[in-house]
């Protein structure tokens, strides 16, 4: 690996236009492809296999017209006016007709007669009139019951009193108001899944209700679904390239060189990232996805060519090696390391594949590819580029600086610090371990779920939106759940009597707010319901209440001989939360073991893998404490720029376990590696641990606070999601580098000393042997250096 490696980043200096010429037409390919095809993501999730997409799917064969993509409207009016008054309801009745001309959009009346099969517009509109007559008979009966209720009922005594909107005497289907007029909810179903809905069509709706502003005094306050999807990459980002910018001047002490590790990160993102958003019409990836590989890959990318240009430069500063040389041998030694370090990070982000889900399948991949792109780069577009600077990559203050300090090279900050590490390690071991104990506590108490309305900040709309439908009409309105009824027996079917049936018997389930029938399909074998819970779509009531409705053995069920499947938004992220935690240790055991294999293979050794993990499972654990102690119970939630607690993202444990276990890897690999080229060149117990740290730890440090602030860049976006990702990330390096790798490491390698490399004999002939410290490719060039002089003497 290390020869083959030297030899390409020897070409690649002799012959650098060739290879930056190959990096520009890539390049300009990505570009054009983005010119032609553009840019789309997406907030629809589907996550195959679970309860509620199976629900979600039948549906759309049957009776596509009630699969399609929800969305709401609230209209409010200032504290003491109300909406009521015949000039107010008459704009929202033409703003309401309106939206229900629209494409794509469904008009009830056509809906109850696609359902019902009617035979014309007048026995449709019948039938429409029928079912929400019995909607707002239904919510009458569940408020007036309410205050009879005993203790299965307590919860929906608490619900505020609501009813449709009426006009001449008929409810408005689609639109509930307050009683105390302040707010009234418009809500409306799309023909298709908002995937699949143009962007035109949301702007369409906004546009029809936005006159309702204009001297009328109310307020417009769209659901999320309506609201344009944004790509949120923004300045924040920036920060954290400023903060990688002066550390890497500060570090290596010269402008050219620390340039060249945000040029080639630049590169790499700007390939990888890029060439996903020009595939984005063909696949469905989230807003989230690409802002993923662009954290991951700033990070990496600018960590990897780091490394590279820091071991050049200690070949040029310490053995006086000319810049060409120094640069084959710096991509031949280092950049075996980065290959590995690289293969480790795709590994563990190519392991979410095996949950099943393509929203996390395409998140893995495409930050995989921007992590492969990011190793191919270091390995030909940077030793391209160190041939175009030549000489220049050490300043003369540096060569001046090396001879003038050489004495005391060996005795500053990092010295001392790992002979005292050496020297009390097991004061430091088990402190290590109480420190990180301690921080991961609340993960205890950790909740996963979606971010919803409730935890957005109080100045944006969601949080508006939210907040008006919990008061107005309580918290379970912001998370309907759609019921889907099928007969047990195949050539069964359900009658009208037995919908308004399954009707009063799901009203009567504990924290069932209210139930509306929608109809029934042309075949009289599936019937649809809407139930509103009375707790919101993150409260744990909720969750329960999905489960028993969907109890096969339910006395529901029973009675009346059906199943009742039960999907929707809120229904969804139930099932994706239960999908992620079942699927969670089988992703855990498939990354630790190929990287135990990998890491085997690079260090040859037992121990350091072993070693390796645990300190990660420790750092980790803690991550996820400190993730949950701050977003959850709002510890300095006003540093980090959010409002309210919630739930953490169910997919972070999964996402950061993976991205933290392969970046941690990294660090683990160009720390211990440096250990072990210390070890093999003779140095031995604590020796080759203090030398090795010395030789790696400034580099080390430097590569952690580079990726520190990239994803800390990440925290103060407005998405709750990236913040959360960005915070844990941020956290996750921080604690890994600096307590585990740079504190646990060396006190742990001074513990066994020469033992840490113990390998069995058998495995020792088996495992192939891979050069990462280079020694191949030194005994090479050392043999041809012989060769070249004994000739020359003869």
């Amino acid at each position: 690996m290390s020869t083959f490696l030297y030899r390409l980043g020897k070409r690649a200096y002799d012959k650098p236009w060739y290879f930056i010429t190959g990096w520009i037409i890539i390049f300009g390919i990505v570009i054009a492809m983005l010119g032609v095809n553009g840019m789309s993501t997406s907030t629809d999730i589907k996550l195959e296999g679970t309860e509620a997409q199976k629900v979600l799917d039948k549906l759309g064969e049957v009776l596509p017209e009630a699969a399609g993509g929800q969305a709401s409207i609230v209209f409010t009016v200032p504290e003491g006016e109300r909406l009521d008054t015949p000039e107010r309801v008459g704009a929202m009745m033409e703003a309401v007709n309106k939206v229900y001309g629209l494409d794509y959009v469904i008009n009830p009346l056509e809906l109850a007669a696609a359902a019902g099969g009617a035979a014309s517009g007048d026995a449709a509109a019948a039938q429409a009139a029928q079912m929400a007559q019995a909607q707002a008979a239904q919510m009458a009966q569940a408020q007036g019951g309410a205050a009879n209720a005993g203790a299965a009922g307590a919860t929906q005594a608490k619900m505020p009193p609501y009813g449709p909107l009426l006009v001449n005497g008929m409810p408005v289907p689609g639109v509930l108001m307050a009683t105390d007029g302040s707010v009234a909810l418009f809500q409306f179903q799309f023909t298709v899944q908002q995937s699949s809905l143009p962007p035109s069509v949301a702007d369409s709706v906004i546009e029809a209700v936005a006159g309702l502003e204009n001297g009328t005094g109310i307020t417009v306050l769209p659901s999320e679904t309506l609201q344009p999807v944004e790509i949120p990459i923004g300045a924040n980002e920036v920060y954290g390239l400023v903060i990688a910018v002066i550390v890497l001047i500060v570090s290596l002490g010269s402008l050219v060189a620390a340039g060249l590790p945000i040029v080639i990160a630049l590169c790499g993102v700007g390939i990888g990232v890029g060439g996903a958003y020009a595939i984005s019409n063909f696949i469905t990836m989230t807003s989230i996805t690409p802002v993923l590989a662009l954290m991951i890959g700033l990070a990496v990318g600018i960590d990897y060519a780091l490394f590279i240009v820091n071991r050049q430069r200690r070949l040029i500063l310490d053995q006086g090696l000319d810049a060409r040389e120094a640069a084959s041998r710096a991509v031949g030694t280092a950049g075996s390391a980065v290959f590995f370090a690289g293969l480790t990070v795709i590994i563990a982000l190519c392991g979410l594949l095996v949950i099943g889900l393509s929203f996390l399948s395409i998140m893995a991949l495409v930050a995989s590819v921007t992590v492969l792109i990011d190793v191919f780069v270091a390995l030909t577009l940077l030793p391209a580029l160190l041939g175009l600077v030549g000489e220049r990559i050490c300043s003369r203050k540096a060569r001046e600086k090396l001879h003038s300090k050489a004495a005391d090279k060996q005795h500053g900050i990092a010295d001392r610090w790992v002979k005292g590490v050496s020297k009390f390690r097991w004061p430091v071991i088990v402190g290590v371990v109480v420190i990180l104990g301690a921080a991961a506590l609340p993960v205890t108490d950790m909740q996963l779920g979606m971010p919803s309305g409730a935890s957005a900040n109080l100045d944006t709309t969601k949080r508006q939106s939210y907040d008006a439908i919990s008061d107005g009409f309580g918290e379970g309105f912001n998370g309907p759940l759609l019921i889907v009824a099928e007969p047990n027996n195949p050539e069964g079917k359900i009658a009208q009597e037995t919908l308004y049936q399954l009707v009063a018997g799901i009203q009567g389930v504990e924290n069932v707010s209210v139930v509306s029938p929608m109809g029934i399909n042309k075949d009289g074998n599936m019937a649809i319901l809407n139930v509103i819970p009375a707790t919101g779509p993150t409260d744990e009531a909720t969750q329960k209440l999905v489960e028993e409705l969907r109890k096969a053995d339910s006395s529901i069920a029973l009675a009346h001989d059906v199943k009742l499947g039960v999907t929707g938004f809120t229904a969804i992220n139930i099932d994706m939360s239960a999908k992620l935690g079942e699927v969670f240790p089988i992703y855990i055991a498939i990354i630790v073991i190929l990287s135990l294999i990998i890491l085997l293979l690079v260090f040859r050794s037992v121990l350091v893998p072993v070693k390796a993990t645990v300190g990660f499972l420790l750092s980790v654990l803690a991550t996820f404490g400190l993730t949950t102690a701050v977003f959850q119970w709002e510890w300095f939630n006003n540093l980090f720029g959010f409002d309210t607690g919630g739930p953490i993202l169910s997919f972070i444990p999964i996402i950061v376990t993976g991205i933290l276990y392969g970046l941690a890897m990294d660090y683990q690999v160009f720390m211990v590696s440096s250990m072990r080229e210390s070890y093999v060149h003779g140095y031995h117990g604590k020796e080759s641990v203090i030398h090795g740290y010395n030789q790696a730890s400034r580099v080390v440090v430097t590569a952690a606070i580079i990726m520190v602030s990239v994803f800390a860049g990440f925290i103060f976006t407005h998405d709750i999601m990236i913040k959360q990702v960005g915070f844990a990330l941020a956290v996750g390096i921080l604690l890994d580098a600096f307590v585990v790798r740079m504190t646990l490491v060396p006190a742990v390698m001074s513990l066994f000393g020469d033992k840490a490399w113990w390998l069995p004999k058998r495995l020792d002939r088996l495992l192939p042997n891979l050069d990462v410290e280079g020694d191949k490719l030194i005994a090479e060039l050392s043999a041809n250096e012989g060769a070249t002089k004994s000739r020359r003497a003869h």
